[in-house]
């Protein structure tokens, strides 16, 4: 497993690219008005339907603004389809976006916490996957701290509300949410159980 878990990293380390955020952080602090209703005024959003963002990486963060726009102006035939997310960036500069992603990107995310019950199950998981299910080890992308990978690409999702979790790894096991790179997150999350992302979900609240 192990020797699988690096491969995998290393490949993924390769398809991802590495590029830089060019963005200003107080330009990003004036434009993230509008985002505060959701996703509070520092990223740190206290409705666990809407992400953390505060502490992801600005790649990762302007990705995700590109794609929601190009979901609305691509009638949904390409990005990421989100009402609400695709009429947010609808009026947003390339700047701006790079702008906010900094932003973001620059604050401290605060601390989730894990159940007890499920810190045995999601660990293994998590650090082991299920070889007989052809589940690969999450911290394979997501590093063992869920901190993720910026150059390649892979979010942070450790101390992320676990409902926000739990809804995205649906919507990638349904496809309804398909802007993983080479369906990497598609092809695992169909292979997840509803306890497997139950647990996973509520695991990565509290890692660090």
């Amino acid at each position: 497993m192990r020797n699988i878990a690096l491969s995998l990293t290393m490949l993924f380390g390769l398809i991802g690219s590495a590029q830089a955020v060019d963005g200003d952080v107080e330009a990003g602090k004036a434009k993230s008005a509008t985002c505060a209703a959701c996703h509070g005024p520092d990223g740190n959003s206290s409705i666990t339907a809407y992400p953390k963002i505060a502490g992801q990486h600005a790649g990762y963060i302007y990705k995700q603004l590109k794609e929601f726009k190009l979901g609305m102006t691509s009638g949904g035939k390409e990005g990421r389809v989100n009402a609400v997310m695709g009429g947010m960036a609808m009026p947003l500069s390339d700047q701006d976006m790079k702008d906010l992603a900094v932003y973001f990107a620059s604050i401290t995310t605060t601390a989730g916490s894990t159940p007890e019950d499920v810190i045995a199950e999601g660990e293994l998981l998590y650090r082991g996957g299920d070889m007989e299910r052809g589940i690969p080890a999450c911290q394979a992308c997501h590093g063992p701290r869920g901190v993720g990978q910026s150059l390649a690409g892979f979010p942070k999702i450790s101390f992320q509300h676990p409902e926000y979790t739990k809804s995205q790894l649906e919507m990638f096991r349904s496809g309804e949410r398909n802007n993983d790179m080479n369906r990497m997150m598609r092809d695992i999350a169909s292979k997840l159980t509803d306890k497997d992302i139950e647990v996973l979900s509520k695991y990565l609240s509290g890692l660090h």
